[in-house]
């Protein structure tokens, strides 16, 4: 299983106990060590009062990481349509991708969250339509000088874009894909895809999702199409998992906690307060570097994807925890999936 890549997705999740700017400098230390080990993709959630991330505004957050870091890609997965202008967030790509010499992607979504869209006065109802609008015209207005757009939610008439993105036509595309709906739009899109959901469910949009790039696309080459989870590597099984078992409640707290406030159930239901049952749902990776490797492989031999994507810190994971278990995962796992 030689070259296979590996991407990070981060949350950004609060810690109670570290206060707010060394939980940045923090994660940027972490992302530079990404950088350094040879990660292919460093990609960081959007979201809006709750404590699952505190980098509200990912394009303030990546334009550190630009600076930073000298090899790693970067970019929000996702950046919540609906809730940005088009216009301004043209002009933050765009500045990002010339700030980082061409390494920014661009991931892009409708929002999971009804309560983070409500907050901002959109209704979730029309998120669907919105994205898609918006979406148009920012991938429109990266390829041009002047923009022209007659739509339901926004009108354009030869407005002047004083700065191009340095990748043409635009940075690349990532989508996370929860439906089948969604995988086969994004193949058929042909654009690069993540997914949280656990590894069955996963591995069938994954199939959906290379169907439609194949009726699409023909044989072109894959984009990147990967499972993402959390992961934890130690010295031993039983040190990972006792680690793990320690840093994933606080996590999960996190993830849930607007739809706790707002009295429903979690609409993302794959991961469970329990933490046995959450790993029966194949959704947690831990181990030694040996196990680590092994579960890797099941899971990319399984879902046939071509990227693996971890997180390496979460919920009460301290930043030497996260790092310990960096350096463990670049020297003795990275290696294997490495052509020779």
């Amino acid at each position: 299983m030689n070259n296979l890549e590996f991407g990070i997705f981060d949350h950004l999740d609060r810690r109670p106990d570290v206060s707010l700017s060394q939980t940045y400098e923090d994660r940027l230390k972490l992302v530079e060590g990404y950088d350094q080990a040879g990660f292919d993709t460093y990609l960081i959630a959007e979201h809006h009062a709750t404590p699952l991330t505190v980098a509200p505004a990912p394009s303030v957050f990546l334009a550190a990481v630009a600076q930073r870091t000298s090899r790693i890609r970067f970019g929000p997965m996702v950046y919540v349509l609906p809730l940005y202008h088009p216009l301004r967030l043209i002009e933050e790509i765009c500045m990002l991708d010339q700030m980082s010499n061409g390494r920014f992607d661009l991931g892009v979504g409708r929002g999971v969250s009804p309560y983070e869209l409500q907050y901002f006065g959109v209704d979730p109802a029309e998120a669907r339509d919105i994205y898609d609008e918006i979406l148009e015209i920012v991938l429109t207005g990266m390829q041009t000088d002047r923009l022209t757009f007659h739509g339901k939610y926004f009108n354009f008439d030869n407005v002047p874009l004083a700065i191009s993105p340095v990748q043409k036509p635009h940075p690349p595309l990532w989508i996370g894909i929860g439906t089948a709906d969604g995988a086969r739009r994004a193949g058929d899109a042909g654009v690069n895809v993540l997914t949280n959901l656990p590894l069955d469910m996963g591995t069938d949009l994954m199939a959906q999702y290379k169907d439609a790039f194949a009726t699409r696309h023909g044989d072109a080459k894959l984009p990147k199409f990967a499972m993402c989870r959390h992961t934890y590597v130690a010295e031993t099984d039983a040190e990972a998992e006792r680690i793990m078992r320690e840093a994933y409640p606080a996590w999960y707290q996190h993830f849930v906690a607007l739809w706790i406030e707002h009295g429903a159930n979690p609409i993302i239901a794959q991961y469970s307060a329990d933490f046995d049952e959450t790993v029966s749902r194949d959704l947690l990776i831990f181990g030694s570097p040996a196990k680590v490797r092994e579960e890797i492989e099941r899971y990319v031999e399984t879902s046939a994807t071509n990227y693996f994507v971890g997180r390496f810190a979460y919920g009460s994971l301290t930043y030497e925890q996260s790092c310990a278990a960096l350096d463990l995962f670049a020297a003795e796992v990275m290696p294997h999936f490495s052509a020779a």
